[in-house]
């Protein structure tokens, strides 16, 4: 379900070749069902080539749809650096579980328009409403990590009866102070040191050792696609649509969809307190805690991360769904069975400490 590392980085120094820009023909059909359906170059080059393009005012926003079109859907929306060829396992993975899949690129990110002034989150939201209203009447299911998981809380808020189901990933609704603080120094470093810093800053937070030791002698490749497909001033625009946040904590809970909350254990860009919040204020909800995992879960975990997106969909759809705002453990492995927080201790800690009782 999820590529090994060596595909993921042969996968991103490709992608760069077979981005032709503005000047390209695109096929505007949706999906790429006549692309091969190997890993081979034929097939990256095709998909990205077929991917038709959403208008949002006088930019192109540019999208992928795929699956049965009667099949519930999936959309899955990037986070701040990301670009949507990273999702290429997950939709495979979906697919497979009878889910049509939608992914696209913000404004500001790969082969959408990169406008470097005045995008705003509500761009962001209008986009992707427009990208659901293209999915027809049936059931949809929104998930989206960091950045993206703010716009996919955004969209429940304001398009909530259009939603079966919610999983914001790696996300928040507020800006703590420290979250405020480093939001600041790293685009202080974007300003001052460009796209590449920005990475040098990023990689080692958003991943652990383990998946980081062994592909040390490539990261300066999978860096050249980043700096490749983000424009540094585009990417400065998506950061500075936080200048004038305004905290969506007082408007959780009109979200009435059932929603899974996914932070990873060892989240500390987006700590568990953060994700605490939504659990506590959306009502049907549930946070799960992905063990071992940082910011960046869904490239490290990615097998995981889908099976979780796939029984989650399952459960609402059949009626199995019961948030109750608890608390459980993702199993290591997919397929494994999620456990219950202990009773009795303090999920917000990371050490076994007991409750007070009240």
């Amino acid at each position: 379900m999820s590529p090994d590392h060596g595909e993921f980085l042969r996968q991103a120094l490709i992608f760069p070749n077979a981005r032709s820009g503005r000047g390209a023909t695109f096929d505007l059909a949706q999906g790429n069902s006549h692309c091969p359906r190997d890993n081979s170059l034929e097939r990256i080059t095709c998909r990205v080539a077929a991917m038709p393009f959403l208008t949002h005012g006088s930019y192109r926003i540019r999208y992928e749809l795929d699956g049965p079109a009667t099949a519930p859907a999936y959309v899955l929306v990037n986070g701040l650096t990301q670009y949507s060829e990273l999702w290429s396992a997950y939709r495979d993975a979906l697919i497979a579980r009878g889910f049509r899949v939608a992914t696209f690129d913000l404004l500001g990110q790969g082969a959408s328009d990169k406008p470097t002034l005045f995008i705003n989150q509500d761009d962001h939201v209008l986009a992707l409403h427009r990208l659901i209203e293209m999915l027809g009447e049936g059931s949809v299911f929104l998930s989206g990590i960091s950045f993206g998981g703010l716009i996919a809380l955004r969209y429940a808020i304001e398009h909530g009866r259009r939603l079966s189901g919610l999983v914001p990933m790696s996300c928040f609704a507020e800006l703590s102070p420290q979250l405020l603080l480093i939001g600041n120094a790293l685009r202080t470093g974007l300003i001052l040191g460009g796209t590449g810093y920005l990475q040098d800053l990023l990689l080692p937070m958003n991943l652990s050792d383990e998946w980081l030791k062994p592909l040390l002698d490539k990261l300066d490749g999978f860096k050249r696609q980043g700096w490749l497909v983000n424009d540094l001033y585009a990417l400065q625009n998506l950061m500075e649509s936080f200048l004038d946040f305004q905290p969506l904590t007082p408007q959780l809970a009109s979200i009435a969809v059932p929603t899974m909350i996914l932070n990873g254990e060892f989240d500390f860009l987006t700590p568990r307190a953060l994700h605490d919040t939504l659990r506590v204020e959306i009502p049907n909800s549930a946070l799960v805690i992905i063990p071992g995992a940082y910011h960046a879960f869904t490239l490290e975990k990615g097998a995981l991360t889908a099976d979780l997106l796939a029984r989650f969909a399952d459960d609402v759809l059949a009626g199995r769904w019961q948030g109750n705002k608890a608390v459980w453990i993702a199993p290591e492995d997919p397929s494994g069975e999620l456990t219950p927080f202990p009773a009795g201790y303090d999920h917000l800690r990371a050490i076994p400490v007991q409750r007070t009782p009240a």
